[in-house]
Protein backbone atom coordinates (compact mmCIF):
# COMPACT_ATOMS: atom_id res chain seq x y z
CA UNK A 1 0.00 0.00 0.00
CA UNK A 2 3.11 2.77 0.80
CA UNK A 3 4.84 1.30 -2.34
CA UNK A 4 1.58 2.19 -4.66
CA UNK A 5 1.33 5.62 -2.65
CA UNK A 6 5.05 6.15 -3.34
CA UNK A 7 4.37 5.29 -7.32
CA UNK A 8 0.88 7.43 -7.26
CA UNK A 9 3.14 10.79 -5.09
CA UNK A 10 5.75 10.34 -7.78
CA UNK A 11 3.57 10.53 -11.06
CA UNK A 12 1.57 13.45 -9.62
CA UNK A 13 4.89 15.14 -9.16
CA UNK A 14 6.43 14.26 -12.42
CA UNK A 15 2.77 15.49 -14.37
CA UNK A 16 2.98 18.61 -12.14
CA UNK A 17 6.47 19.33 -12.92
CA UNK A 18 5.70 18.64 -16.56
CA UNK A 19 2.77 20.96 -16.52
CA UNK A 20 4.99 23.38 -14.73
CA UNK A 21 7.10 23.46 -17.54
CA UNK A 22 5.21 23.31 -19.92
CA UNK A 23 3.75 26.77 -19.12
CA UNK A 24 7.43 28.41 -18.16
CA UNK A 25 9.04 27.33 -21.09
CA UNK A 26 12.64 27.77 -21.44
CA UNK A 27 13.98 30.70 -23.38
CA UNK A 28 17.82 32.11 -23.38
CA UNK A 29 16.21 35.34 -23.97
CA UNK A 30 13.61 37.53 -22.53
CA UNK A 31 9.91 36.48 -23.68
CA UNK A 32 7.13 38.30 -23.52
CA UNK A 33 3.79 37.44 -20.84
CA UNK A 34 1.06 35.19 -21.97
CA UNK A 35 -0.27 31.88 -21.81
CA UNK A 36 0.84 28.55 -23.23
CA UNK A 37 -2.72 26.68 -22.39
CA UNK A 38 -3.17 23.71 -22.21
CA UNK A 39 -0.63 21.01 -22.43
CA UNK A 40 -0.28 19.56 -25.56
CA UNK A 41 -3.00 21.23 -27.48
CA UNK A 42 -2.31 24.56 -26.19
CA UNK A 43 -4.58 27.26 -27.41
CA UNK A 44 -5.30 26.19 -30.64
CA UNK A 45 -8.94 25.45 -29.85
CA UNK A 46 -9.63 28.95 -28.90
CA UNK A 47 -7.38 30.22 -31.69
CA UNK A 48 -9.24 27.90 -34.42
CA UNK A 49 -12.61 28.68 -33.13
CA UNK A 50 -14.62 30.47 -35.78
CA UNK A 51 -15.68 34.08 -35.58
CA UNK A 52 -18.65 36.21 -37.06
CA UNK A 53 -16.75 39.40 -37.82
CA UNK A 54 -14.38 41.37 -40.44
CA UNK A 55 -12.31 42.93 -37.33
CA UNK A 56 -9.57 41.40 -35.75
CA UNK A 57 -10.05 37.91 -34.35
CA UNK A 58 -11.51 37.20 -30.67
CA UNK A 59 -8.62 35.66 -29.90
CA UNK A 60 -6.51 38.66 -30.44
CA UNK A 61 -8.29 40.94 -29.02
CA UNK A 62 -8.85 39.07 -25.76
CA UNK A 63 -5.03 38.63 -25.61
CA UNK A 64 -3.92 41.91 -27.20
CA UNK A 65 -6.13 43.93 -23.92
CA UNK A 66 -4.79 41.25 -21.38
CA UNK A 67 -0.70 40.99 -22.70
CA UNK A 68 -0.39 44.19 -24.69
CA UNK A 69 0.53 43.67 -28.57
CA UNK A 70 3.67 41.02 -28.41
CA UNK A 71 2.24 37.73 -25.73
CA UNK A 72 3.33 34.11 -26.15
CA UNK A 73 1.21 31.14 -26.60
CA UNK A 74 0.95 27.56 -27.76
CA UNK A 75 -0.97 27.00 -31.46
CA UNK A 76 -0.47 24.16 -34.02
CA UNK A 77 1.53 22.01 -31.26
CA UNK A 78 4.34 25.02 -31.30
CA UNK A 79 5.47 27.63 -28.78
CA UNK A 80 5.15 30.69 -30.66
CA UNK A 81 5.43 34.43 -29.91
CA UNK A 82 2.72 36.59 -31.39
CA UNK A 83 3.47 40.03 -32.30
CA UNK A 84 0.97 42.55 -33.11
CA UNK A 85 3.39 45.82 -33.02
CA UNK A 86 3.76 47.45 -36.31
CA UNK A 87 7.10 48.47 -35.39
CA UNK A 88 8.42 44.80 -34.47
CA UNK A 89 6.69 43.57 -37.42
CA UNK A 90 8.57 45.69 -39.66
CA UNK A 91 12.21 44.74 -37.51
CA UNK A 92 11.83 41.47 -38.52
CA UNK A 93 10.76 41.68 -42.26
CA UNK A 94 13.21 44.19 -42.37
CA UNK A 95 16.35 41.20 -41.21
CA UNK A 96 14.92 38.75 -43.06
CA UNK A 97 17.29 35.76 -43.91
CA UNK A 98 19.46 37.75 -41.41
CA UNK A 99 18.52 37.28 -38.28
CA UNK A 100 15.07 35.69 -39.27
CA UNK A 101 14.07 33.20 -41.84
CA UNK A 102 10.28 31.81 -43.24
CA UNK A 103 8.80 28.55 -41.67
CA UNK A 104 5.54 27.48 -41.82
CA UNK A 105 3.90 25.09 -39.03
CA UNK A 106 4.13 21.57 -38.64
CA UNK A 107 1.10 20.71 -40.34
CA UNK A 108 1.51 22.94 -43.42
CA UNK A 109 5.26 21.51 -44.04
CA UNK A 110 3.47 17.79 -44.04
CA UNK A 111 0.83 18.64 -46.06
CA UNK A 112 1.86 20.85 -48.86
CA UNK A 113 5.44 18.70 -48.98
CA UNK A 114 9.11 19.54 -47.66
CA UNK A 115 10.22 19.68 -51.18
CA UNK A 116 7.76 22.09 -52.66
CA UNK A 117 8.69 25.80 -52.79
CA UNK A 118 7.98 27.06 -48.99
CA UNK A 119 10.55 24.52 -48.02
CA UNK A 120 13.34 25.97 -49.51
CA UNK A 121 15.49 29.79 -49.09
CA UNK A 122 18.27 31.76 -51.31
CA UNK A 123 19.42 30.78 -54.10
CA UNK A 124 17.37 27.32 -54.66
CA UNK A 125 14.58 29.04 -53.99
CA UNK A 126 14.91 31.87 -56.53
CA UNK A 127 15.48 28.88 -59.17
CA UNK A 128 12.57 26.67 -58.16
CA UNK A 129 10.46 30.84 -58.41
CA UNK A 130 11.79 31.01 -61.88
CA UNK A 131 10.84 27.41 -62.85
CA UNK A 132 6.70 28.18 -61.73
CA UNK A 133 7.14 31.72 -63.40
CA UNK A 134 7.10 30.52 -66.41
CA UNK A 135 3.26 29.88 -66.12
CA UNK A 136 2.76 33.22 -64.05
CA UNK A 137 4.83 35.52 -65.45
CA UNK A 138 3.77 38.70 -66.64
CA UNK A 139 4.86 38.32 -70.27
CA UNK A 140 2.99 34.58 -70.00
CA UNK A 141 -0.32 36.64 -68.52
CA UNK A 142 -0.35 39.00 -71.05
CA UNK A 143 0.43 36.96 -73.88
CA UNK A 144 -1.54 34.08 -73.44
CA UNK A 145 -3.35 33.47 -69.93
CA UNK A 146 -5.83 36.36 -70.00
CA UNK A 147 -7.57 35.15 -72.52
CA UNK A 148 -7.99 31.68 -71.37
CA UNK A 149 -9.04 33.64 -68.35
CA UNK A 150 -11.70 35.58 -69.80
CA UNK A 151 -12.87 32.74 -72.31
CA UNK A 152 -13.30 30.56 -68.92
CA UNK A 153 -15.20 32.73 -67.26
CA UNK A 154 -17.54 33.72 -69.77
CA UNK A 155 -18.04 29.75 -69.78
CA UNK A 156 -18.85 29.52 -66.07
CA UNK A 157 -21.46 32.63 -65.73
CA UNK A 158 -23.05 31.65 -68.91
CA UNK A 159 -23.73 28.16 -66.48
CA UNK A 160 -24.39 29.91 -64.05
CA UNK A 161 -26.82 31.95 -65.62
CA UNK A 162 -29.39 28.80 -66.12
CA UNK A 163 -29.32 27.73 -62.30
CA UNK A 164 -31.33 29.18 -59.69
CA UNK A 165 -28.65 30.27 -56.97
CA UNK A 166 -24.63 29.65 -57.25
CA UNK A 167 -22.58 29.23 -54.19
CA UNK A 168 -20.48 31.58 -54.36
CA UNK A 169 -17.14 30.06 -53.19
CA UNK A 170 -17.68 26.92 -54.66
CA UNK A 171 -18.60 28.17 -57.90
CA UNK A 172 -15.55 30.32 -57.85
CA UNK A 173 -13.18 27.63 -56.50
CA UNK A 174 -14.46 25.48 -59.62
CA UNK A 175 -13.82 28.04 -61.97
CA UNK A 176 -10.22 28.87 -61.06
CA UNK A 177 -9.39 24.96 -60.80
CA UNK A 178 -9.93 24.16 -63.71
CA UNK A 179 -8.19 27.16 -65.75
CA UNK A 180 -5.39 26.12 -62.83
CA UNK A 181 -5.45 22.47 -63.70
CA UNK A 182 -5.31 22.95 -67.33
CA UNK A 183 -2.19 25.12 -67.53
CA UNK A 184 -0.38 23.00 -65.34
CA UNK A 185 -0.95 20.03 -65.90
CA UNK A 186 -3.02 19.65 -68.49
CA UNK A 187 -5.70 18.48 -66.61
CA UNK A 188 -9.28 18.10 -67.49
CA UNK A 189 -11.86 17.32 -64.81
CA UNK A 190 -15.01 16.45 -66.82
CA UNK A 191 -12.61 13.82 -68.79
CA UNK A 192 -10.72 12.49 -65.76
CA UNK A 193 -11.31 9.33 -64.36
CA UNK A 194 -9.92 10.16 -60.68
CA UNK A 195 -11.26 13.83 -59.62
CA UNK A 196 -8.71 16.22 -58.74
CA UNK A 197 -10.59 18.84 -57.08
CA UNK A 198 -12.32 16.23 -55.18
CA UNK A 199 -8.51 15.30 -53.42
CA UNK A 200 -8.44 19.18 -52.84
CA UNK A 201 -11.40 19.13 -50.89
CA UNK A 202 -10.49 18.69 -47.44
CA UNK A 203 -7.13 20.63 -47.14
CA UNK A 204 -8.22 23.51 -45.96
CA UNK A 205 -9.60 21.85 -42.47
CA UNK A 206 -6.38 20.52 -42.02
CA UNK A 207 -3.90 22.73 -43.05
CA UNK A 208 -4.03 25.30 -39.97
CA UNK A 209 -4.38 22.32 -37.12
CA UNK A 210 -2.69 20.30 -34.94
CA UNK A 211 -0.29 17.54 -36.49
CA UNK A 212 -2.29 14.73 -34.83
CA UNK A 213 -2.14 11.49 -37.73
CA UNK A 214 -5.02 9.59 -36.99
CA UNK A 215 -8.17 8.17 -38.20
CA UNK A 216 -10.91 11.27 -37.38
CA UNK A 217 -8.50 13.95 -36.85
CA UNK A 218 -8.74 16.59 -39.95
CA UNK A 219 -5.24 16.44 -39.84
CA UNK A 220 -5.40 12.86 -40.76
CA UNK A 221 -8.14 13.51 -43.97
CA UNK A 222 -5.64 15.75 -45.50
CA UNK A 223 -3.04 13.84 -45.57
CA UNK A 224 -4.85 11.34 -46.94
CA UNK A 225 -6.69 13.94 -49.51
CA UNK A 226 -2.76 14.71 -50.36
CA UNK A 227 -1.76 10.63 -50.80
CA UNK A 228 -4.52 10.26 -53.59
CA UNK A 229 -3.93 14.18 -55.48
CA UNK A 230 -0.09 13.56 -55.57
CA UNK A 231 -1.23 9.57 -57.11
CA UNK A 232 -2.79 11.52 -59.61
CA UNK A 233 -0.15 14.09 -60.56
CA UNK A 234 2.24 11.43 -60.85
CA UNK A 235 -0.15 9.51 -63.38
CA UNK A 236 0.09 12.91 -65.29
CA UNK A 237 3.57 12.80 -64.83
CA UNK A 238 4.07 9.68 -66.47
CA UNK A 239 1.49 10.15 -69.12
CA UNK A 240 3.17 13.49 -70.44
CA UNK A 241 6.73 11.84 -70.49
CA UNK A 242 4.93 9.02 -72.84
CA UNK A 243 3.08 11.16 -74.68
CA UNK A 244 3.31 13.25 -77.49
CA UNK A 245 1.37 16.92 -76.46
CA UNK A 246 1.08 19.41 -79.12
CA UNK A 247 -0.21 21.62 -76.03
CA UNK A 248 2.73 22.28 -73.91
CA UNK A 249 1.81 22.77 -70.01
CA UNK A 250 4.02 24.04 -66.93
CA UNK A 251 4.66 20.26 -66.36
CA UNK A 252 5.91 19.50 -69.99
CA UNK A 253 8.74 22.15 -68.60
CA UNK A 254 9.15 20.90 -65.46
CA UNK A 255 9.90 17.34 -67.40
CA UNK A 256 12.15 18.74 -69.64
CA UNK A 257 14.42 20.83 -66.63
CA UNK A 258 14.46 17.13 -64.43
CA UNK A 259 16.41 15.65 -67.68
CA UNK A 260 18.36 18.15 -67.91
CA UNK A 261 22.60 17.07 -66.59
CA UNK A 262 23.12 20.12 -64.42
CA UNK A 263 19.59 20.80 -63.06
CA UNK A 264 18.87 20.81 -59.07
CA UNK A 265 14.94 19.18 -59.97
CA UNK A 266 14.07 15.59 -59.34
CA UNK A 267 10.56 14.60 -59.95
CA UNK A 268 9.47 14.53 -55.72
CA UNK A 269 10.20 18.61 -55.87
CA UNK A 270 8.48 18.97 -59.19
CA UNK A 271 5.67 17.00 -57.73
CA UNK A 272 5.25 18.97 -54.46
CA UNK A 273 5.91 22.46 -56.87
CA UNK A 274 3.06 21.58 -58.74
CA UNK A 275 0.61 19.94 -55.78
CA UNK A 276 1.45 23.10 -53.46
CA UNK A 277 0.68 26.20 -56.77
CA UNK A 278 -2.23 24.26 -57.83
CA UNK A 279 -4.01 24.54 -54.29
CA UNK A 280 -3.00 28.04 -53.63
CA UNK A 281 -3.68 29.04 -57.58
CA UNK A 282 -7.70 28.08 -56.64
CA UNK A 283 -8.61 27.93 -52.80
CA UNK A 284 -6.93 31.07 -51.44
CA UNK A 285 -7.88 33.17 -54.68
CA UNK A 286 -11.69 31.82 -54.52
CA UNK A 287 -11.56 32.88 -50.66
CA UNK A 288 -10.70 36.79 -52.00
CA UNK A 289 -12.97 36.37 -54.76
CA UNK A 290 -16.22 35.22 -52.89
CA UNK A 291 -15.60 37.97 -50.04
CA UNK A 292 -15.28 41.06 -52.92
CA UNK A 293 -18.67 39.77 -53.95
CA UNK A 294 -19.52 40.04 -50.44
CA UNK A 295 -18.14 43.29 -50.09
CA UNK A 296 -19.57 44.67 -52.99
CA UNK A 297 -23.29 44.12 -51.64
CA UNK A 298 -22.11 45.63 -48.18
CA UNK A 299 -20.95 49.01 -50.34
CA UNK A 300 -23.04 50.06 -53.09
CA UNK A 301 -21.22 53.07 -53.77
CA UNK A 302 -17.92 51.01 -54.69
CA UNK A 303 -20.06 48.57 -56.49
CA UNK A 304 -21.54 51.65 -58.57
CA UNK A 305 -17.93 53.07 -59.02
CA UNK A 306 -16.54 49.80 -60.47
CA UNK A 307 -19.62 49.32 -62.80
CA UNK A 308 -18.92 53.05 -63.98
CA UNK A 309 -15.33 52.05 -65.05
CA UNK A 310 -16.07 48.93 -66.90
CA UNK A 311 -19.02 50.80 -68.76
CA UNK A 312 -16.60 53.50 -69.99
CA UNK A 313 -13.76 50.47 -70.82
CA UNK A 314 -16.76 48.88 -72.98
CA UNK A 315 -17.95 52.36 -74.50
CA UNK A 316 -14.36 52.34 -75.65
CA UNK A 317 -13.95 49.06 -77.32
CA UNK A 318 -13.83 48.59 -81.19
CA UNK A 319 -15.17 45.49 -81.32
CA UNK A 320 -17.99 45.10 -79.04
CA UNK A 321 -17.25 41.41 -77.76
CA UNK A 322 -13.96 40.99 -78.05
CA UNK A 323 -11.85 39.70 -74.89
CA UNK A 324 -10.37 41.99 -71.79
CA UNK A 325 -7.35 43.23 -73.41
CA UNK A 326 -3.82 43.50 -71.53
CA UNK A 327 -4.31 47.27 -72.27
CA UNK A 328 -7.83 47.45 -70.26
CA UNK A 329 -6.57 45.22 -67.69
CA UNK A 330 -3.79 48.10 -66.97
CA UNK A 331 -6.28 51.23 -67.23
CA UNK A 332 -8.96 49.41 -64.41
CA UNK A 333 -7.32 51.75 -61.58
CA UNK A 334 -10.11 51.79 -59.44
CA UNK A 335 -10.58 48.15 -59.70
CA UNK A 336 -7.19 47.37 -58.66
CA UNK A 337 -7.86 49.77 -55.88
CA UNK A 338 -10.86 47.25 -54.56
CA UNK A 339 -8.99 44.26 -54.71
CA UNK A 340 -6.01 45.36 -53.58
CA UNK A 341 -8.31 46.80 -50.15
CA UNK A 342 -10.13 42.96 -50.39
CA UNK A 343 -6.82 41.52 -49.65
CA UNK A 344 -5.76 43.82 -47.10
CA UNK A 345 -8.95 43.67 -45.21
CA UNK A 346 -9.28 39.55 -45.50
CA UNK A 347 -5.88 38.42 -45.45
CA UNK A 348 -6.41 34.76 -46.19
CA UNK A 349 -3.12 33.75 -44.76
CA UNK A 350 -4.09 33.65 -41.10
CA UNK A 351 -0.45 34.58 -39.94
CA UNK A 352 3.50 34.51 -41.24
CA UNK A 353 5.75 32.04 -39.33
CA UNK A 354 9.69 33.25 -38.74
CA UNK A 355 12.52 31.24 -37.56
CA UNK A 356 15.07 33.09 -35.42
CA UNK A 357 18.67 32.38 -36.66
CA UNK A 358 20.67 34.11 -34.40
CA UNK A 359 20.41 35.89 -31.19
CA UNK A 360 18.95 39.30 -31.58
CA UNK A 361 17.26 42.02 -29.47
CA UNK A 362 13.88 42.69 -30.72
CA UNK A 363 12.39 44.78 -28.25
CA UNK A 364 14.84 46.44 -25.71
CA UNK A 365 14.02 44.89 -22.40
CA UNK A 366 11.08 43.07 -23.92
CA UNK A 367 11.20 40.43 -26.18
CA UNK A 368 14.85 39.22 -27.37
CA UNK A 369 15.64 35.85 -28.82
CA UNK A 370 18.71 33.58 -28.81
CA UNK A 371 19.09 30.71 -31.92
CA UNK A 372 18.19 27.76 -29.80
CA UNK A 373 20.30 24.21 -30.36
CA UNK A 374 17.91 22.95 -33.10
CA UNK A 375 17.54 26.65 -34.63
CA UNK A 376 13.87 26.19 -34.27
CA UNK A 377 12.70 29.07 -31.88
CA UNK A 378 9.72 30.60 -33.60
CA UNK A 379 8.25 33.91 -33.99
CA UNK A 380 4.66 33.68 -35.17
CA UNK A 381 3.64 37.42 -36.92
CA UNK A 382 0.26 37.59 -37.71
CA UNK A 383 -0.38 39.26 -41.27
CA UNK A 384 -3.43 41.06 -40.15
CA UNK A 385 -2.25 42.72 -37.10
CA UNK A 386 0.25 45.08 -39.63
CA UNK A 387 -3.19 47.10 -39.99
CA UNK A 388 -4.55 46.64 -36.30
CA UNK A 389 -4.94 50.22 -35.96
CA UNK A 390 -6.38 50.68 -39.59
CA UNK A 391 -9.79 50.70 -40.28
CA UNK A 392 -11.82 50.35 -43.57
CA UNK A 393 -13.67 53.26 -44.99
CA UNK A 394 -15.71 53.34 -47.83
CA UNK A 395 -13.31 55.73 -49.17
CA UNK A 396 -10.83 54.19 -51.28
CA UNK A 397 -7.86 56.70 -52.47
CA UNK A 398 -4.56 55.78 -53.95
CA UNK A 399 -1.59 54.81 -51.74
CA UNK A 400 -4.03 53.49 -48.94
CA UNK A 401 -3.45 49.73 -48.62
CA UNK A 402 -0.90 47.33 -46.69
CA UNK A 403 -0.73 44.24 -48.57
CA UNK A 404 1.16 40.97 -47.03
CA UNK A 405 2.13 40.56 -50.86
CA UNK A 406 4.81 43.74 -50.57
CA UNK A 407 5.01 44.51 -46.63
CA UNK A 408 8.05 41.29 -46.47
CA UNK A 409 10.52 40.65 -49.27
CA UNK A 410 9.89 37.52 -50.23
CA UNK A 411 7.13 38.89 -52.52
CA UNK A 412 4.21 36.55 -53.30
CA UNK A 413 4.97 34.40 -56.70
CA UNK A 414 1.48 34.75 -57.90
CA UNK A 415 0.72 38.33 -57.07
CA UNK A 416 -0.55 39.21 -60.57
CA UNK A 417 -1.99 35.91 -61.45
CA UNK A 418 -4.56 36.21 -58.57
CA UNK A 419 -5.20 40.06 -59.22
CA UNK A 420 -5.67 39.32 -62.63
CA UNK A 421 -8.49 36.31 -61.90
CA UNK A 422 -10.31 38.77 -59.44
Amino acid sequence: MLFACAIIALIVMLFSHWVYRWRNPKCNGVLPPGSMGLPIIGETIEYLTPYATDDLPPFLQKRISRYGPIFRTNILGQSVVISTDAEVNYRVFQQENNCFELCYSESFTRITGKQGLAGYHGDFHKYLRSLMLKLVSPEALREKMINDMVDNTREHLSSWSKLGKVDAKDGTDELLFKLAAEKMLGYEESKARKKLRECYSTLMDGLISIPLNFPGTAFYACLQGRKKAMKVIKDIFEMRRSGNHTKRVLVDHLLEEIEKEDTFLNEEIAMDLLFLFLFAAHETTATVMTLTLRFLNDHPNVMAELKREHEKILKMRETKNSRVSWKEYKSMTFTHMVINEVVRVINVAPGIFRKVLKDVEIKAGELSMKETKSGYLLVFVSARDCVLRFRRTNRLSAGQFSSEFTFQKRICDAIIYCVLQN
